[in-house]
């Protein structure tokens, strides 16, 4: 699509004139969609400032904002910025920029630049205002109220006395151009200046704003819903989504590593011979932030030693080999009917049965439970929006009443009065099936989510279910809220109904490169080679096997790692052989960053070792989704330089 939004700056003899009755100026200066972005200089800005001064003029402040024309962004923002000592706004931007100024602030607003024809790359705004690049802009005298695009006859000396009760008799849907003009001129006192508006004949061979405003309008909807930004890419959920859920048969050698969760790693409580049973306790947490893990065969302990780990290169796990019989241990007992329990001792429970988040994070599910501010609102997240993954659609169709016992207890546990459990409406029949299950509940409902990733992120969810808006730096509790994965509400069921801890998950393995897709009931230490032997193998060259996802899962080296609690998928795609290129400047990372930050300026600033300017753009509020790495033109990876910036910003603390 033709770049339209570029801007130059005026001639002097127009600014003079513009100058000359204005003072106590604030001024905005536009980055220019990054055009300029490799270069610390504004050239425009230095020569609007340079006359300014030298017609001795004040200027109260000067801000030089990236992408002006996102609306969403501007809103409720540029007000506090302005001095309250400023009379007028001059604004270095595009049409669309200028129009949004024009939107957001008090003041009246002049337009110091033109918008023209540029020929480059352009972030698309987030805006239902347009710009037809006509580059002789007449938004200083009609305040910031484009005449050639919002008046449907492109009229620009005024009305054409066919507006009936303020709409357009062209397109009586639209509110009459000319009219909003007036009003915003005579609300600032300035109808005068619309007299000095010097007409020009129009330059139709720029591109149509229609084309333009059809297109965004196409895209608004889906680009906003629930969340500023995310992605929506090819779901590939055909491949496992109909095949049926199958437990798969237990390892003959269970390799159990020590860290399947966020924080410390487990301690081994066992040695080299001996003898365990299923469920037993074979890994005591070393910190708070850590967890226990239990054998998840019988037999004997045939190692404690560093092996391959999904995530992390090695660690330390224990290797059982299995004597086939599946011993129970005589601390896998139910705990007794839920109505009898305290939610103190469901904490004890979740906690003593190793239950971490199983949506992939890992967080030890027990410190979720006993947060330090009140909640009111628990959400249980089965959106499973990661492309190709299944794990999670088939455990709601099969454990629908655990999922809902689980859920029950986490409200117990945490004093909350609302439950939700989160669908994306890819999963019809979960959907269905989950509404007629809960429909006996007061406390608890299914609500539907428009498919879009990342939508299973904590906080996105939590902005899209109840519009409450985790601050920087914080946790969902501070608003009031609990997220857990629906797998992790089974497995608290199975704790306390079964008295079974965590020791076996749901597993999708699927990918076109896998030859029989599955999902599978698999238990923890099971080896990721077996699992994909078990499939068919991989098919075909130049393939990428991941763990999890293609968005956040893992690139494996091998496939002789175990399955671990947060293993809810193992794909096999084609590898990306797409070479990095240096970056175009067309900011669409920022368009699609769900935590509404500036990936771009995190590539320029890990490749200086700027460490400091990655802390100033709040690198630590990144959620690693890859939005920004999917959607890049240049195929920058850009989690990887985040990473290294958030390494970085911990060694500053």
């Amino acid at each position: 699509m033709e770049n339209y939004t570029k801007y130059a700056l005026k001639d002097s003899d127009a600014l003079t004139q513009l100058l000359r009755e204005q003072d106590q100026i604030f001024v905005i200066a536009c980055n220019k969609c990054f055009k300029e972005y490799t270069s610390d200089k504004n050239t425009e800005l230095e020569k609007f400032l340079e006359l300014a001064n030298s017609l001795e003029k004040t200027i109260t402040g000067v801000i030089r904002p990236d992408f002006l024309c996102n609306k969403t962004k501007a809103e409720g923002k540029l007000n506090q910025l302005i001095p309250q000592d400023s009379r007028c706004v001059f604004v270095l931007g595009c049409g669309l920029g200028i129009q949004t100024v024009a939107d957001c602030v008090n003041l009246p607003v002049y337009a110091a630049t033109d918008s023209l024809n540029y020929t480059g790359h352009h972030g698309m705004a987030l805006t239902k205002k347009a710009c037809d690049a006509c580059a002789q802009c007449y938004l200083t005298a009609t305040g910031g109220i484009c005449p050639i695009v919002d008046c449907s006859k492109s009229l620009l000396n005024g009305q054409c006395g066919g507006a009936k009760n303020g709409k357009c008799e062209v397109s009586p849907d639209k509110d009459c151009a000319w009219e909003k003009i007036q009003q915003r001129l005579s609300a600032q006192g300035r109808l005068n200046e619309f007299l000095n508006l010097n007409v020009q004949l129009r330059d139709y061979s720029k591109v149509n704003y229609k084309v333009i405003s059809e297109y965004v309008k196409a895209i608004r909807e889906s680009r906003l819903d629930g969340y500023y930004g995310g992605v929506h890419p090819s779901e590939h959920k055909e491949f496992s989504e109909h095949q049926p859920l199958v437990r798969f048969a237990d390892p003959q050698i269970a390799v159990i590593p020590m860290s399947q969760h966020l924080g410390a790693p487990a301690s081994p409580t066992v040695q080299v011979g001996d003898y365990v049973t299923v469920g037993q306790k074979i890994g005591e947490p070393t910190a708070f932030i850590s967890a226990p893990v239990h054998a998840s065969i019988s037999g004997t302990v045939i190692a404690i030693e560093d092996r391959p780990h999904a995530s992390r290169g090695q660690c330390l796990a224990v290797v059982i080999e299995s004597d086939g019989k599946n011993t129970l241990h005589e601390s896998v007992q139910p705990h007794g009917d839920l109505n009898d329990l305290t939610a103190e001792q469901i904490v004890a429970i979740v906690r003593d049965a190793g239950i971490v988040g199983m949506g992939g994070a890992g967080f030890p599910t027990a410190v979720k439970l006993t947060p330090k501010t009140p909640v009111d609102t628990i959400l249980l997240n089965g959106c499973e929006c990661e492309p190709y993954l299944t794990a999670d659609h088939k455990l709601l169709l099969a454990y629908g009443d655990e999922v809902i016992f689980g859920l029950q207890a986490i409200l117990k546990a945490t004093g909350a009065q609302k439950g939700v459990i989160v669908i994306e409406d890819n999963k019809p029949d979960a959907v269905e099936l989950l509404q007629q299950k809960t429909a006996q509940y007061e406390n608890i409902e299914v609500c539907v989510a428009k498919t879009k990733y990342p939508q299973g992120a904590e906080k996105m969810l939590i902005k899209r279910v109840t519009g409450r808006q985790v601050p920087s730096g914080g946790l969902p509790a501070d608003v009031g809220v609990v997220v857990s994965n629906v797998a992790t509400a089974k497995a608290i069921s199975d704790a306390i109904q079964l008295g079974m801890p965590l020791i076996e998950r749901i597993v999708s393995v699927t990918g076109e490169h896998i030859a029989n897709p599955g999902n599978f009931i698999a238990k923890i230490g099971t080896s990721v080679q077996s699992l994909v032997d078990a499939c068919g193998g991989i098919t075909g060259s130049d393939v990428t096997v991941k763990a999890g996802g293609p968005m956040m899962g893992f690139v494996q080296s091998t496939l002789d790692t175990p399955i671990m609690k947060g293993s809810n998928g193992i794909i096999a795609v084609d590898s990306d052989a797409t070479q990095e290129v240096a970056c175009i400047q067309c900011g669409r990372c920022v368009d699609v960053c769900p935590m509404e930050l500036k990936p771009l300026h995190f590539a320029k600033f890990a490749d200086e070792g700027n460490w400091a300017g990655m802390k100033q753009q709040s690198v630590m509020d990144c959620i690693e989704c890859r939005c920004c790495e999917y959607i890049c033109s240049s195929k920058i990876p850009l989690i990887k330089k985040i990473k290294a910036g958030k390494a970085a910003v911990r060694e500053m603390k």
